[in-house]
């Protein structure tokens, strides 16, 4: 009896420390040193709840598993996506800010959530859920990996989230069919890396944006790959990159595609003129991606694990007149580029 009893009170100990650890999150959240701490502290009650620390050894924690288009992260690899700290700020308020939006202009209504990879701490909702009352929010969850699904319900019920979340699916968000697709309103689908590679955010978009209503907020909204170009020179002064433009724009993409998305291995081929950017004053292209989360709310350049950018060294002399950048979604998801 003792020992239930201890069990229960160190149980609401830890909820009512992770609510206060998120309120605190959100105060602080231009203070990265506060930031870091307090992500760290919320890492250790999710570990300690669901065994999982995101350095296990154990090949089922490790490896990667494949879905229909690419590939979705390893046990150890999702847990360790809260540690990405910016990220995991930015995405908690655009969701909060979401969901609010959403309850502003369909007052006394509850907002239904479709979250399409939610690894295995289910920040989006662990972290989310105790700011609203499950007569207003609740989420159906769909995960690829059995083991990260199976860890999100212990966490969630450990926290005693369970009234918020509808359904559990052990699927594969890039064939999916959703039930009852226009009852949602908010789509969460954080399932990407930088450059796009090998994660499924496109053609889990290309699956199930067209079957959701008109009205879906997706988040993350868009991701865009744009092209730099490095000067020779690093000094301050003389330190001025070049605007090569956008060479993949999801949303456009995704909404511009009237074909089955079952049959589409890659997407329409982008050729950047080099020969009119003065390119013997470059010495390197970047390929940088930029995460538009929501409203006014991006990760920029260096501020994620999402947004490393990759450098490609420019020859010279630069004898090619062009490069031309092609995405892939079959054999592996990539972005591929060739000089021509």
């Amino acid at each position: 009896m003792n020992v239930t009893r201890n069990k229960k009170m160190i149980e609401e100990e830890i909820i009512a420390d992770i609510k206060k650890l998120t309120t605190s999150l959100l105060e602080n959240s231009s203070d990265q040193t506060e930031v870091e701490k307090i992500i760290n502290q919320i890492h250790v009650h999710f570990q300690e709840i669901t065994k999982i620390t995101g350095y296990d050894v154990n090949i089922e924690y490790l490896a990667a598993v494949p879905t229909a288009k690419g590939k979705a992260l390893g046990l150890n690899h999702a847990a360790q996506c809260l540690l990405d700290y910016k990220r995991t700020v930015q995405f908690l308020k655009a969701i909060l800010q979401a969901i609010k939006e959403k309850q502003n202009a369909h007052p006394n209504e509850l907002i239904n959530i479709f979250y399409a990879g939610c690894g295995p701490y289910a920040p989006f909702i662990t972290l989310v859920a105790y700011f609203f009352d499950p007569k207003e929010v609740r989420f159906s969850v769909l995960e690829v990996n059995k083991n990260s699904l199976e860890s999100a319900k212990k966490l969630i019920r450990a926290l005693r989230l369970t009234d918020y979340v509808d359904n559990f699916y052990l699927a594969d968000a890039v064939t999916f069919e959703v039930p009852e697709p226009d009852t949602f309103d908010i789509l969460i689908s954080e399932t990407l890396d930088a450059v796009l590679y090998r994660e499924c955010y496109v053609p889990i978009l290309f699956n199930l944006l067209p079957q959701l209503n008109n009205n879906i907020t997706l988040i993350p909204e868009n991701v865009l790959i744009n092209l730099k170009l490095l000067p020779k020179t690093s000094t301050n002064q003389d330190y001025f990159e070049g605007d090569a433009g956008t060479i993949l724009n999801v949303r456009k993409e995704v909404s511009s595609y009237t074909g089955d998305p079952d049959e589409l291995s890659q997407l329409p081929e982008k050729v950047v003129d080099l020969k009119s950017m003065n390119i013997d004053h470059y010495k390197s292209i970047l390929i940088e991606t930029q995460v538009h989360i929501y409203n006014d709310i991006w990760l920029y350049r260096n501020e994620s694990s999402l947004t490393l950018p990759i450098e490609v060294a420019l020859e010279q002399p630069f004898l090619n007149s062009s490069v031309v950048f092609t995405y892939h979604l079959e054999p592996e998801i990539e972005l591929k580029c060739r000089f021509q």
